[in-house]
């Protein structure tokens, strides 16, 4: 048995399915998983890696800056305005940005906005598998 899945952003839909689970991490609850038959459920999502995995074939993952996720009668939508599949993320980017962040913090290692940035480039470098996560 499957649930139908949306990734979706203000922009467009960046994916659309069925799968047999869709994992995610929430603000205040850490990991979870959603499968066939899970109770309602609404959240917010932290910067995270979402991984779908589809009735056939691999893994998808996206890296995701946020957002919220709904779940209702097998379907799991993600809304969020940040998302990258991990086939997207431009990985020089992400490794400048993450040491860009880096330099940020070790001026001042309690700049909030510098480890948002540090979190989100070590996050689009762990989603296109360039670091282990």
């Amino acid at each position: 048995m499957t649930i139908q899945v949306q990734i979706v952003s203000p922009e467009r839909i960046l994916w659309s399915g069925e799968a047999e689970m869709v994992t995610a991490r929430t603000v205040e609850g850490g990991d979870i998983s959603f499968l066939t038959g899970h109770a309602p459920f609404v959240g917010a999502l932290d910067i995270c890696r979402v991984t779908i995995r589809p009735q056939e074939g691999a893994d998808t993952h996206y890296a995701v800056h946020g957002g919220f996720v709904e779940v209702s009668n097998n379907e799991v939508s993600l809304l969020t305005d940040v998302a990258e599949a991990a086939a997207q993320v431009d990985v020089d980017r992400a490794q400048s940005a993450l040491e860009n962040a880096k330099s940020a913090l070790s001026s001042d290692p309690f700049d909030p906005a510098g480890a948002l940035a540090l979190k989100r480039a070590e996050l689009r470098l762990h989603v296109a598998e360039v670091v282990p996560s």
